[in-house]
């Protein structure tokens, strides 16, 4: 059979383009390949300075709380301001640890797929009053000003107690964490629509440009030198997205370098309740316009 030059030329041509088209492939394929190893690498990177991080953590609280119960044991009788303060101590160390863990297990819960919602009835001013107490010692150690603004009317809020919490701990972490001595926190509540909105506002170091894209990264820390005077492991902002993710909910900041940051949550009411937990057993809601400096 004799073939045309000019189909000859059409063959030739489709299999030049054929083989430009594998070639544009295999070269696709090897950049993503490229990318997914810098990203393995990045991520091998991270989490072995997160495991130092944490270890540090952990292990330095756990020697404070063993020297201070060591001291008290040792303490003449009689001399209870000495015993009361050394336990202040071991209460703030020991509340550090428990967040802490409270972060890495919600941590490993959302990495395996096994977060769940359960919703109630929540008072939310109390929720916050609760935080902001749980958080004095960390304040008072640096001297800031904790302001709750309430704009909540006395209704309740459906949704998962737990999870708000750990939203809310988590900023209030990161305020008081970036915020230097004689600086302010404050936290506001108020409503829009049905969805509850929770603004943070802190007088600390601020975001700069650079690490606006990453704060929502795991492990990624604003400094993430093992021996930085912000102690953290980097989890906590990915943590509430993951939850807010879940929630329906959304997450935006504003933030000056050397002025302050500020993050605005806005959580969707849920349809139901699911649990029959109640975050608060009694009626102390919060008054419409209620501020409280701590």
């Amino acid at each position: 059979m004799t073939i045309s030059d000019e189909d000859l030329l059409k063959e030739l041509d489709k299999r030049f383009k054929e083989c430009k088209n594998t070639l544009n492939e295999q070269k696709e394929m090897a950049r993503q390949l490229m990318l997914a190893n810098k990203k393995l690498v990045e991520s091998e990177a991270l989490k072995t300075h997160f495991i130092s991080n944490i270890t540090n953590e952990i292990i330095n609280p756990f020697s404070s709380i063993l020297g201070l119960s060591r001291n008290i044991l040792m303490v003449r009788e009689g001399d209870w301001e000495k015993v009361k303060n050394m336990a202040r101590l071991i209460h703030s160390e020991a509340f550090s640890l428990d967040f802490q863990f409270r972060n890495i297990f919600e941590a490993a819960n959302i990495e395996a797929g096994e977060v769940f919602i359960e919703t109630s009835s929540i008072n939310i001013p109390e929720l916050i009053r609760n935080a902001v107490e749980s958080f004095r010692h960390e304040a008072e150690r640096k001297n800031i000003t904790t302001e709750i603004v309430n704009h909540l009317d006395s209704r309740t809020f459906i949704s998962d107690p737990g999870k708000i919490s750990l939203i809310i701990s988590n900023l209030l972490s990161n305020a008081i964490k970036y915020t230097g001595e004689n600086g302010k926190v404050t936290i506001s509540m108020d409503y829009s629509g049905k969805d509850l909105v929770l603004t943070v506002n802190d007088t600390g170091l601020g975001i700069g440009e650079e690490s606006r894209e990453e704060i929502f990264d795991r492990f990624k820390r604003l400094n993430d030198q093992i021996n930085s005077i912000n102690v953290g492991h980097g989890l906590g902002l990915s943590i509430i997205k993951s939850i807010l993710e879940l929630l329906s909910g959304t997450i935006e900041f504003k933030s000056e370098p050397g002025i302050g940051s500020e993050f605005i949550v806005k959580i969707p009411e849920s349809e139901s309740d699911t649990s029959i937990y109640n975050l608060s057993g009694d009626d102390r809601l919060g008054l419409d316009g209620n501020n409280e400096i701590f």
